[in-house]
């Protein structure tokens, strides 16, 4: 839904990415972004020559009301980067001052001011947060925002370690900012990384801060581990939605010949997987394509043998399943004649009705209480 974006006399319009998505009524921009739009123009903190770094601006609020300033983005998402660039377009506005950069990307050193999103992912933001303190002057003004619900003690605490030290606003539309002097006197590691065996082998898995299930396997991946097709030999496999690649992974620990592609929408899930594959299996790295991707958009038609996914119920904070149902269709149309889709999903997520109706067809291969394995072939 393209919605008015209407703060400080701008009159904008927004919409969630990707347009197509089934739940039509959720925004581009949260009361946090204009709230921290209004105070930095109540309070004339920036000018026609202020360098802006925006972080985490989930669909290009910020950058789109700052598009006449020199803006830099930084993002773990390429839907985020998709967002903003659609935003930048409903909006005929020059992307010509605007610089993105990704969670992998050193930040830019000359900035004036940082308008910083605050993530779910307390690791993330973490290791954020030291970035931008290891990097930037003490004279650079920073200023976050979320939710007031979002923004607890610990979350304070985490702003006053890393930053320096750290008010708050009051609560306005139940957003609130948070307010951190820089401090550079003391460096912090900026690689918040996390490495655990996979259980029952002896695969070492490395996760980057944004990675999901980085502390351990999670209980649907055990489940779809322990229920993966076999005899993949000279096989062309996507593992879709691939986090750190435990499925890929898993995959080549007893096919180390098989073709896998690790498809992710986060930079830091692929760059795990790829590290992941590295350090578990070099000389399959050949075999193996990393990328960054909106689900299978730049993959050719029917050229896939076997697709692996366990996919997300949520963007961002929203809960919502239209990129599960874009998976699947995207798969419908990446498969080969003959191909399987197999997926993990919670029982009450209902898949096997949206497999059927795109497939004609549905099979399924394992279930317990709480998670269903369900297999689908073109």
């Amino acid at each position: 839904m393209i919605s008015p974006f209407i703060v400080n006399d701008k009159n904008l319009f927004l919409e969630r990415f990707p347009a197509s998505q089934v739940n039509r009524s959720l925004q581009a921009w949260d009361a946090a972004d204009e709230y921290l739009i209004n105070y930095v123009e109540e309070h004339e903190l920036m000018n026609d020559s202020s360098k802006v770094l925006i972080l985490n601006d989930d669909f290009g609020a910020l950058a789109v009301n700052y598009h006449h300033l020199n803006v830099t983005t930084v993002t773990d998402s390429y839907i985020s980067e998709l967002g903003l660039m659609n935003n930048f377009e409903q909006n005929y506005l020059s992307t010509e001052s605007l610089t993105q950069l990704s969670s992998l990307d050193e930040l830019p050193k000359d900035i004036d001011i940082v308008l910083y999103k605050i993530p779910k992912n307390k690791t993330l933001m973490a290791e954020q947060l030291i970035a931008i303190k290891n990097t930037l002057s003490n004279e650079t003004l920073f200023i976050a925002a979320d939710k007031a619900k979002n923004i607890q003690t610990a979350t304070l605490k985490s702003f006053e370690k890393y930053l320096g030290t750290t008010k708050t606003s009051l609560a306005v539309k139940k957003a609130r900012l948070v307010f951190s002097q820089l401090d550079s006197n003391q460096v912090f590691n900026s690689e918040q990384t996390k490495s655990w065996t996979l259980e029952n082998t002896k695969l070492t898995i490395t996760n980057k801060a944004n990675v999901f299930a980085r502390e351990k396997l999670d209980i649907g991946a055990r489940v779809f581990i322990a229920n993966l097709p076999e005899q993949l030999a000279g096989k062309t496999i996507v593992d879709l939605g691939c986090g750190n690649g435990v499925l890929g992974l898993s995959i080549l620990n007893h096919t180390p010949s098989a073709n896998i592609h690790f498809i992710d929408e986060s930079y830091m899930a692929v760059a795990s997987a790829k590290e992941n594959v590295k350090q578990n299996f070099p000389e399959s790295l050949v075999n193996c394509q990393f990328s960054v991707n909106d689900c299978l958009t730049d993959i050719e038609p029917a050229n896939i043998d076997l697709i692996l996914c366990n996919p997300p119920f949520h963007q961002q904070n929203a809960m919502t399943d239209h990129i599960a149902w874009q998976m699947f269709k995207d798969s419908h149309r990446a498969l080969k004649k003959g191909g399987e889709l197999r997926i993990v999903g919670n029982r009450q997520l209902g898949y096997h009705i949206k497999l059927q109706r795109l497939f004609g067809n549905e099979k399924l291969i394992a279930s317990n209480s709480k998670f269903v394995i369900h297999s689908a072939v073109k």
